[in-house]
């Protein structure tokens, strides 16, 4: 190898080394964990979420609810009934306990 030879191969490593950083990047930023082809896997997860915030929302409401039933200050009777017999065990065979939920 001649001296022309040496020299055109270094000139052309940086070049060669920066094309291939740059492709490098641009896969990573088409296929890679967090590029183009991972939005529509992150849309369908945040609908999953969304569905599943609604859901615990419901539940947390529901809850509420429940809890201002069962306030000492304004209790309801029917509700602290309820729930006192089926914790204590104190239902009669012969009684049908009907869930308000």
């Amino acid at each position: 190898m001649g001296r022309k030879t040496i020299g055109m191969l270094r000139r052309a490593m940086v070049p060669a080394l920066a094309t291939v950083v740059i492709g490098n990047f641009a896969g990573y930023a088409v296929a890679g964990d967090n590029g183009l082809l991972a939005w529509g896997g992150y849309y369908r997860d945040h609908e999953e979420r969304q569905a599943e915030l609604d859901a615990l929302k419901e539940e947390r409401d529901r809850l509420k609810h429940r809890s201002a039933l069962l306030d000492p200050r304004k209790a309801d009777p029917d509700m602290a009934e309820e729930l006192v017999r089926k914790d204590l065990g104190l239902v009669r065979d012969d009684e049908i306990i009907i869930p308000l939920d």
